[in-house]
C-alpha cells in the first residue's frame, strides 16, 4: 500500500506502507497502522500521526516545555493523542491524576492494540475503567472541556493540524473560543499546551493563526519548534522569564527527555520571523 500524504499546496509524499496491520474507517476518521521504514507508523485521513522511529521526538516537544513551565504537575488533562504517550510520560514526570479525552474510542483501542509505543493493551484497559492515574475518557473535547468543574496543572490538546477549508469536525478545537475555555481550566501558574502546526513556509498558514489566538489569549505565550521533527508547539503560561524558567528546572524534572535538553530549550523556542511579524 502506498500513502498520498499533502506536505502543501500541490505537494505530496507518498509513504510505502509494506505491512498493512489496520486500514479501517472508524466514525471519524480513515485509519491505517503498518509497517514503513519508519518502523509501525499510524496515519489518520491520510496524514502521517507518528511513526516509531520519531515519536519520541514529537510527544517530548509537545510537553517536556510544558512539565518544565507548569508551576506544579500533578493533575494533567489530555484531549486527544490517541496514542497515549503523553500520558504515559506525564505520570513517569508525577502526576497523580491525567484525563484523556478521545472522541474515538475505536483509534484508541487499535493504538494500543498496534503501536510499540504509547498505551499497551492492558494499560489502556486500566485507564478506561480509572485503575490507576491515567482516566481515560471517550467523549467529544470540546464538550467535556466546556463541562468540566476540574482543574488542571497542564491543559493539552493534540490533534490533527488545522484543516483549511473544510468542515473538519477538530477544527473548532483551534479556535479562540475553546482555547480560553482551556485556559479557565488551569490551576493558578498552570499551562495550556498545542501542537500548533507545521513551520515549514508553505505549510505555515494554520500555524500562523494558531499563534496570533496564542497571543490573544495568553500573556506570555511561549514557541518550541522541533528542529528533528516538522512540527512546532505553542504553550500558554503568564511567566514573565519563560526560557530561563524552563533551563532552571530541567535538572530537577523526574522524566529524563532523550531529545530535548538545555541548548534544545534555547534553540527551539525563538519563533519564526513569519510569527514574530
Amino acid at each position: 500500500m502506498n500513502i498520498e500524504e499533502p506536505v502543501g499546496a500541490g505537494v505530496t509524499r507518498v509513504w510505502h506502507v509494506s505491512d498493512v496491520l489496520v486500514d479501517v474507517r472508524t466514525d471519524y476518521q480513515h485509519l491505517v497502522i503498518g509497517k514503513t521504514a519508519q518502523g509501525v507508523s499510524l496515519f489518520c485521513d491520510g496524514e502521517r500521526q507518528s511513526t516509531e522511529f520519531s515519536q519520541l521526538v514529537y510527544h517530548e516537544a509537545l510537553l517536556v516545555p510544558a512539565l518544565l513551565l507548569a508551576a506544579q504537575v500533578d493533575r494533567m488533562l489530555v484531549v486527544g493523542s490517541s496514542e497515549g504517550v503523553v500520558c504515559r510520560i506525564a505520570v513517569a514526570a508525577g502526576a497523580s491524576v491525567v484525563d484523556h479525552v478521545d472522541i474515538d474510542t475505536q483509534a484508541v483501542r487499535l493504538c494500543a492494540e498496534h503501536l510499540p509505543y504509547g498505551y499497551s493493551a492492558a494499560e489502556l484497559a486500566a485507564a478506561e475503567r480509572g485503575d490507576g492515574p491515567i482516566r481515560v475518557h471517550y467523549a467529544d473535547g470540546w464538550e467535556f472541556v466546556r463541562t468540566s468543574t476540574e482543574k488542571y496543572d497542564i491543559v493539552l490538546v493534540d490533534l490533527p493540524d488545522e484543516q483549511e477549508g473544510t468542515e473538519a469536525q477538530h477544527n473548532r478545537l483551534y479556535g479562540e473560543e475553546f482555547l480560553k475555555l482551556c485556559k479557565g481550566l488551569l490551576t493558578p501558574g498552570g499551562v495550556v499546551a498545542y501542537q500548533g502546526g507545521c513551520p515549514t513556509l508553505w505549510r505555515n498558514s494554520t500555524l500562523v493563526k494558531c499563534w496570533r489566538r496564542f497571543e490573544d489569549t495568553f500573556e506570555a505565550p511561549v514557541y518550541f519548534g522541533s528542529a528533528e521533527h516538522e512540527w512546532a508547539f505553542f504553550f500558554g503560561t503568564g511567566l514573565d522569564a519563560p526560557v530561563e524558567t524552563m533551563v532552571a528546572r530541567l535538572a530537577a524534572l523526574p522524566y529524563r527527555p532523550e531529545t530535548v535538553d538545555e541548548p534544545t530549550l534555547r534553540g527551539a523556542t525563538v519563533p519564526p520571523i513569519s510569527l514574530r511579524r
